[in-house]
């Protein structure tokens, strides 16, 4: 499960407006990269799989992989419009390591 404190589910709510309605899913990803070898990407979707794990916080529908459960359960997601490094925070209890960037993490 992921989840959202009401500072993230605000932000998601108004970037989601910015879109279509045919955009209702926000899908919840790890892609290979960043400092610490993975990163987050948060992303709208119009397609949900059919093997996606459907989340709901707030009226947010959140999708996930199954196979990026490993890297995702139980992730805190916050938000922070701070003048200086504003945006997500991602607070991941299954990461060994993270980078001070707070975007990139890495699974032994």
């Amino acid at each position: 499960m992921i989840h959202l404190t009401p500072a993230a589910a605000t932000e998601l709510k108004r970037l989601q407006s910015r879109y279509p309605q045919s955009t209702p899913w926000v899908r919840f990803e790890v892609q290979t990269g960043g400092c610490a070898d993975l990163s987050y990407e948060i992303r709208f979707d119009s397609e949900k799989q059919e093997t996606d794990r459907v989340y709901d916080y707030e009226a947010i529908a959140i999708i996930v992989d199954p196979a990026q459960l490993t890297y995702l359960d139980h992730l805190r997601v916050d938000y922070s419009d701070d003048l200086m490094g504003g945006g997500f925070r991602f607070h991941n209890p299954n990461a060994t390591r993270t980078c001070g960037c707070g975007q990139s993490f890495a699974i032994n």
